[in-house]
């Protein structure tokens, strides 16, 4: 993949984002779901983002020299908008949630990405992706970032039991100690990973200053050494994983 063929597919993308989310009013979106096919909003959405898509493909025909061409340029941005058009209305009849925010946006990109691929000709980098994906490394790292999400939350939780009958701690929000647990594994695997062991103390100490006013407040020595047990459990297995993973990455196979 030349510098130029990388450019075009990050025109692409950050045409999309712009389209998306800089020039995409809120009560566009509003219009979009309450009047569905019937929004006018929705169509001039499709149509910022054929024309964003255009001027890329445009530009794009002065750096590749076996670029379509104009004609080409129109088709793209012509597929861009109406696919654009078709998926965000079919979005409009679905929750507004996260899980379906996600799917509108990677049905948008693997529209940018074919038109990528059919403008550099060639499917190359889909080859080369499809190798980097299945080498032991990133399938290495992959199921460490997995093994870091629910598989350890439930161990972790099996491992505090005997004490965590003993704990009753009101006034949180449901289920937010198990999501901070596993953002917090993230970040750490993260950091060890990148050999940036320090981080990991100044993330434990972010965290101790911010638990410390509530546990002062609450006199409660009970809950206090379980959420210290919980924290070191939690750091401690990760950083076995992550510095483990490194060894078993750097050694020869």
């Amino acid at each position: 993949m030349t510098p130029n063929e990388l450019s075009l597919l990050l025109g692409l993308v950050l045409a999309h984002l712009v389209g998306d989310f800089l020039l995409q009013p809120r009560h566009w979106v509003e219009e979009r779901f309450r009047l569905r096919h019937r929004s006018r909003h929705l169509y001039y959405h499709g149509a910022v983002h054929g024309g964003l898509t255009a001027l890329v493909l445009l530009v794009a025909t002065l750096l590749l020299p076996d670029a379509p061409g104009p004609a080409g340029a129109l088709g793209g941005a012509l597929g861009v908008g109406v696919s654009h058009w078709i998926i965000d209305l079919v979005k409009a009849r679905l929750p507004g949630t996260l899980r379906w925010f996600l799917l509108d946006q990677a049905l948008h990109l693997s529209v940018l990405l074919l038109i990528w691929l059919a403008w550099i000709g060639s499917m190359a980098p889909l080859e080369s992706l499809g190798a980097w994906l299945l080498s032991p490394g990133v399938l290495g790292v992959a199921a460490a970032y997995l093994i870091v999400t629910r598989p350890l939350s439930f161990a972790i939780a099996m491992v505090l039991t005997p004490w965590s009958r003993q704990i009753e701690e009101a006034g949180t929000l449901d289920q937010a100690g198990a999501q901070i647990g596993m953002l917090e594994r993230l970040l750490v695997l993260s950091l060890v990973l990148l050999d940036q062991l320090t981080a990991v103390g100044f993330l434990l100490a972010a965290k101790s200053v911010l638990r410390y006013g509530d546990l002062r407040e609450a006199g409660d020595r009970k809950l206090t050494e379980y959420v210290l047990l919980g924290t070191l459990v939690s750091v401690a297995t990760t950083l076995v994983l992550g510095l483990t993973l490194r060894l078993l990455l750097s050694s020869p196979i």
